[in-house]
């Protein structure tokens, strides 16, 4: 049989199919989409869980893969869970007024050794805060190769104290500073964190083995890394108020100086001045009194002029 030979009709049409076919797998391809990370809402908690450390010498812990442990917070008896803070909210659950209260109930020996660590500065109480909700629900990681990964924000409790050797004196009101990441950029993300004791010359509580240790934090969160500033003590600033008001304290007591002359003052050396312009009419001098009107006139005694006093000595 002779070769068929296709017309052209069929291959224009096998063309159109193709390319028909083609443009429509093209449109249906979806641009990649980034992947959306967990982002904090208001008033979320926190876990706190802190690194993991030997009572000898205050060593770090690391699991059997070599990365460092963590475990979590010690429990609060307000809670009976391990502190959790909570995200851009400054009064927690077991607040007064703006100190969240969390009592660690049992010192044990333990943690009384790491206390004294802590105190001393040999090993800080390092922690570490997710910087964003953990995934899954999760609500802590007992490991994890660097505490300042993209997962955990470090935050170090700056305990102050004084150490003897039956006791510890522990300064157990503590600031805790925490910094959002911005809203624009990076919204319910937390960027950085702090903790630190204040006040541990006049305010601390001593602390044996068994007692119950009363932490009293203030938490302040700020919506960017910028501190605002409040500094208005020695050395302040000089603003345009601080000269309005050191003007109006000139220009009161300018007021009062002059309302009192005018009103007390002035009216008490009046009366005394015509008082001695009308006074006694007796003695050399005329009406002014003697001697011209410069000083007391003499009588015809050895008294005052001014009168009808006779001749003679007055006793």
């Amino acid at each position: 049989m002779p070769p068929a030979h296709t017309s052209p009709t069929r291959w224009c049409y096998a063309a159109l199919v193709f390319w028909t076919a083609l443009a429509a797998a093209v449109s249906s391809e979806q641009p990649l989409q980034p992947v959306k990370k967990a982002s904090y809402s208001p008033g979320q908690a926190i876990p706190v869980s802190c690194l993991n450390r030997t009572i000898d010498t205050g060593e770090h812990i690391q699991d059997e893969k070599g990365q460092l442990q963590y475990i979590p917070f010690p429990t609060c008896n307000e809670t009976n869970r391990p502190l959790e803070l909570y995200f851009g909210v400054e009064k927690g659950k077991t607040s007064n007024l703006f100190n969240t209260n969390c009592t660690i109930p049992f010192i044990t020996d333990e943690f009384f050794h790491l206390l004294e660590f802590y105190i001393h500065n040999d090993a800080p109480l390092t922690c570490r805060i997710p910087a964003r909700p953990l995934s899954g629900g999760e609500t802590e990681v007992t490991s994890s190769p660097s505490s300042t990964s993209d997962d955990y924000i470090p935050i170090i409790f700056a305990l102050a104290g004084n150490l003897q050797k039956s006791h510890v004196h522990i300064a157990n009101n503590l600031n805790i500073l925490l910094h959002a990441a911005p809203r624009a950029t990076h919204p319910g993300v937390i960027d950085s964190a702090t903790a630190y004791s204040i006040s541990p010359l006049n305010r601390n509580t001593r602390i044996v083995i068994g007692d119950a240790l009363p932490l009293r934090l203030s938490i302040r969160w700020y919506p960017t890394t910028n501190l605002p500033s409040g500094w208005t003590g020695v050395g302040g600033h000089l603003f345009v108020s601080t000269f309005v008001y050191c003007a109006l304290c000139v220009g009161a007591t300018a007021a009062c100086c002059l309302v009192y002359f005018r009103a007390v003052e002035f009216p008490q050396k009046l009366r005394r001045y015509g008082a001695d312009r009308m006074g006694g009419d007796g003695g050399a001098g005329g009406p002014r009194g003697g001697l011209g009107g410069y000083g007391y006139g003499v009588g015809n005694g050895y008294g005052f002029a001014g009168g009808n006093r006779g001749a003679g000595k007055f006793d």
